[in-house]
């Protein structure tokens, strides 16, 4: 059985608090795991979110701020020292090329499993999974970052209506599925586009064409609101976004679902990032993340 959620393994920004770690999140998608952004403490999370090191296929960092990849050096150790038996890829900005070595190598460790190095240079796709499309777009901080998006193909979904029309049940079902016709009928006849799901993570930028890009369509849209929005021209001088602009990218991309995160240290009430969130125009399901919170991926449409 397929499983598709976000564990949510810290929501702070640059200072962590007593509540809240440094950053670091996995997305489980079907068989694959996708580790983004570990920031300091990332493993200990893991082991209290009962996140392993052989959970994690992929490793996506946005950008080269402690926040987001000091935690890189031992996870990567972790990956090695368990033996996870499968390569890991690692995608990253390649202008942090010397960051991401000084991580890779900051202690001596016995290295056992192929870490493939894989730096984003521009804008596009940059891995194709087993069911799902892997792309970046340029986003706007004082440091080059990146954001993520995640694409399946869409499909198609049979409809019980239009295959009892056709006589098509049992077996033949499968059979009509998979080589797309059966004795004259089509699987266009009997079934109906299916989206694939779309999920975008957004971390440290200003509003941009990149976030928009990233967050058009999305299922869930995992994105950044460091700041409220009576700081809001902090936020861009520090090349950050406010609750209410998040939410504003999620409501005009038509996003299903959207979870705030990266959360100053400045603010103690969580709930006015929600508050603010909703008074921006956003309707659809919203979660403000907290620590160790399992979000499950909307079924899809």
């Amino acid at each position: 059985m397929s499983v598709r959620e976000f564990v949510v393994l810290g929501t702070a920004s640059q200072v962590p608090t007593r509540h809240r770690n440094h950053n670091g999140y996995l997305l489980r998608w079907d068989g694959e795991g996708i580790l983004f952004d570990p920031g300091e403490g990332t493993q200990r999370q893991m082991l209290r979110a009962g996140v392993a090191a052989h959970d994690i296929n992929r490793i996506c960092i946005t950008h080269f701020h402690g926040d987001h990849s000091l935690g890189l050096a031992g996870v990567i150790q972790r990956i090695n020292l368990d033996q996870v038996p499968h390569p890991v890829a690692a995608h990253y900005p390649a202008s942090g090329q010397k960051f991401f070595d000084r991580l890779r190598y900051a202690t001596a460790y016995r290295e056992t499993v192929p870490l493939l190095e894989e730096p984003v240079r521009e804008d596009g796709p940059v891995a194709q999974g087993a069911s799902y499309l892997l792309e970046t777009r340029l986003l706007s901080h004082p440091v080059e970052s990146f954001g993520y998006r995640i694409t399946e193909p869409d499909g198609r979904r049979m409809v019980p209506e239009l295959l009892a029309r056709h006589g098509i049940k049992g077996p033949d079902v499968g059979r009509i599925q998979r080589d797309g016709h059966l004795g004259g009928v089509t699987l266009e006849q009997v079934s109906e586009p299916r989206p694939g799901q779309r999920f975008a993570f957004v971390m440290d930028t200003r509003l941009c064409t990149g976030v928009d890009e990233l967050a058009e369509g999305c299922d869930m849209l995992v994105i950044e609101s460091t700041f409220l929005d009576e700081d809001e021209r902090l936020a861009t001088d520090h090349g950050h976004l406010t609750a209410g602009q998040a939410a504003r990218v999620a409501r005009d991309a038509g996003v299903r679902h959207l979870v705030l995160t990266h959360f100053s240290q400045r603010y103690t009430d969580p709930a006015e990032f929600e508050r603010q969130a909703r008074a921006a125009g956003f309707e659809g399901e919203l979660t403000v993340a907290a620590d160790l919170m399992r979000v499950p991926l909307p079924k899809r449409g």
